[in-house]
């Protein structure tokens, strides 16, 4: 399915913006069919706020929780949903004021992936998966059936990727420990739970504030963004927190079942469109593939940030 496809070609900071006209919007399907019976709709479909909290029942039982922001979603011209990254949750702070989506009529949904937050995790956890939560949550909220466009910030690049050339990726030292990290974390999670909750060593610090992986303008927003919550050891010696990152981790860099720079332009007659924005001098994703990918797909329309890093999205110079 193209839906499925397009969602989740990488796996990173995602938005994707459904734009609906009033006069033409109708109710999307929902998992079940309008033939079914009411009791086996309502016990596969269903929406429910507990403490507060706003969640949807997907298929196979689990929970998605929630959070809308923006104007109703009844009054809005735009409706965005926001996929946050690696270790965020949907209490990331998303840079859009309320008085900026009031004037471009923008209803905001951003929720827990599988396993972070509020959400249940996913034992089965997979790329596929991903995308069909996503599905199943705006079916389920009624968002409407036309996808107007997907943005991807500062993707993920999988090196299992047929596609890419070796040599872009064989000095890469990227390569060798995503593999070796998935290794572990699927046969040896908990060496790798000790290793990152131990204070012995300093092993914590590749995932706080490290150099090696943020831009000098990625440790300035770290300094500078209210609300944006980086990885902690602390969050790690959490047992759950710590399971959701490692299914996410090997579910983002093993192989999958198929390469997304293989993919066919899904709008030839641009009903819609793909675009990526890249941080030149983003540490986590180079650049380089990530240019290599905006030419093997021109249909993408690719944008890249001079000075900007792999913390683009909380960049609030870049708004």
């Amino acid at each position: 399915m193209v839906f499925r496809r397009v969602v989740f070609m990488f796996l990173g900071c995602l938005g994707f913006a459904s734009q609906t006209r009033k006069s033409a919007l109708a109710p999307a399907e929902i998992t079940d069919s309008s033939s079914s019976s009411s009791s086996s709709s309502s016990s596969s479909s269903t929406t429910s706020e507990e403490d507060g909290r706003s969640r949807v029942r997907l298929s196979d039982g689990r929970y998605l929780a929630y959070a809308e922001r923006g104007v109703p979603k009844s009054q809005s011209n735009y409706r965005v949903i926001v996929v946050h990254g690696f270790g965020a949750s949907k209490e990331m702070n998303f840079l859009a004021s309320q008085d900026l989506m009031d004037e471009l009529g923008v209803y905001l949904l951003l929720f827990d992936r599988a396993g972070y937050g509020e959400s249940d995790p996913n034992p089965k956890r997979s790329v596929k998966s991903e995308a069909s939560d996503i599905q199943e949550l705006a079916d389920q909220l009624q968002l409407g059936s036309k996808l107007a466009g997907v943005s991807l910030v500062v993707p993920t690049i999988n090196y299992n990727w047929r596609s890419l050339p070796n040599d872009l990726t064989k000095d890469d030292y990227r390569k060798n420990l995503s593999r070796w990290t998935v290794w572990v974390a699927r046969y040896a999670p908990g060496l790798v739970y000790w290793w990152f909750t131990q204070k012995m060593f300093p092993s914590s610090s590749v995932l706080d504030r490290n150099p090696a992986f943020f831009s000098n303008k990625d440790l300035e927003v770290l300094k500078n963004t209210p609300g944006y919550q980086l990885l902690s050891q602390n969050k790690l010696q959490k047992e759950g927190v710590f399971d959701a990152l490692r299914r996410d981790f090997i579910a983002a860099f093993s192989k999958w079942d198929f390469d997304p720079l293989d993919m066919t332009n899904p709008y030839p007659k641009n009903e819609s469109s793909v675009h990526i924005w890249q941080g030149y001098e983003d540490k986590v994703v180079p650049v380089q593939l990530q240019r290599f990918v905006s030419r093997k797909l021109p249909w993408i329309q690719y944008h890249e940030v001079p000075d900007g890093g792999h913390l683009l999205v909380h960049d609030t110079a870049c708004m």
